[in-house]
């Protein structure tokens, strides 16, 4: 799977921090029926569990509603692949062991650089302890962040928790990176319609081709057409929702709400010919039309 993107450049910490969460949209897998209760959006469902997180997005927080995120050794040397350890500690002070499945699987681990130039989805496995593992690119030096998605056994709600990752090395500071609305990635060219407008309910809509041509016959990806991660600049909130598509391309269509202005970076996985690719975006919020944005 080509999960992730090629690195640029990593850099600690981007100083701007925008005050903005998107909205989630609704869920809907590519047989067209509402996913269940607790599945409807992959993130921030911790956002009820208490009045200091009450409006808090996902990824913040490193421990939430009783669960901490363990990650065995945050430090780590660029250059090479690392396994990544960790366990969910429960309310009871151990390793969490009973999950349930969402979107096929019982954790996601996404894995980002602060200046937001790469994207990691991951699929760790569990041992019966409850310890959990996945192989993670670090090529470049910097910080990252880790973020872990779940639901445990007997809630209703689940949980997307965070925790910083250290990458020793050569250090080369780079900017958000900047892209258009097209971006191409493996061959693919996708193209990006849509705006966040701060305060307002926006529809997001991501357009797959190959070789000039449609794509029509995209493939369900963790029982959607394609998931979008969205990552805010300056402190890496973080927010996954999937599409309202119920059709295999080639639009893949989201909603969100941005309530004040910012910038995100937007990564799209898709599933075509037995492969995922990854698009990512820089999009900030505004109030200009699609046919304002250009290379």
């Amino acid at each position: 799977m080509n999960t992730a993107l090629r690195v640029t450049a990593f850099t600690v910490g981007l100083t701007a921090a925008f005050a903005l969460a998107l909205g989630v949209g609704h869920a809907v897998g590519p047989n067209g029926k509402p996913a269940p209760a607790g599945h409807s959006e992959h993130a921030g469902h911790g956002d009820h569990a208490s009045d200091d997180a009450a409006h808090l997005p996902g990824g913040l927080q490193i421990s939430d509603r009783g669960y901490t995120l363990s990650v065995d050794d945050p430090f780590v040397t660029a250059g090479a692949p690392t396994d990544l350890r960790f366990r969910i500690l429960g309310p009871d002070g151990h390793a969490l062991t009973a999950y349930q499945p969402q979107h096929e699987k019982e954790l996601h681990l996404i894995v980002a650089p602060r200046d937001l130039s790469t994207f990691q989805h991951l699929h760790p496995t569990r041992a019966a302890d409850g310890t959990w593992s996945a192989r993670a690119a670090v090529p470049a030096a910097g910080e990252y962040r880790v973020f872990a998605d779940f639901l445990p056994d007997g809630e209703t709600e689940g949980l997307t928790l965070g925790a910083d990752l250290h990458a020793a090395g050569d250090l080369r500071p780079a900017p958000l990176p900047e892209t258009g609305r097209t971006v191409t990635v493996d061959g693919y060219t996708v193209t990006l319609t849509g705006d966040l407008t701060p305060g307002h309910g926006d529809q997001l809509t991501l357009s797959v081709s190959k070789d000039g041509r449609p794509v029509t016959d995209l493939q369900p990806y963790l029982g959607a057409y394609g998931h979008l991660v969205a990552l805010r600049a300056g402190d890496l909130a973080y927010l996954h929702v999937h599409p309202q598509s119920t059709t295999p391309g080639p639009a893949i269509t989201f909603h969100a709400t941005a309530p004040s202005a910012g910038a995100y970076r937007l990564f799209l996985d898709f599933q075509h010919a037995d492969t995922v690719h990854t698009a990512a975006f820089t999009l900030t919020t505004g109030t200009t039309t699609p046919a304002e944005h250009h290379h």
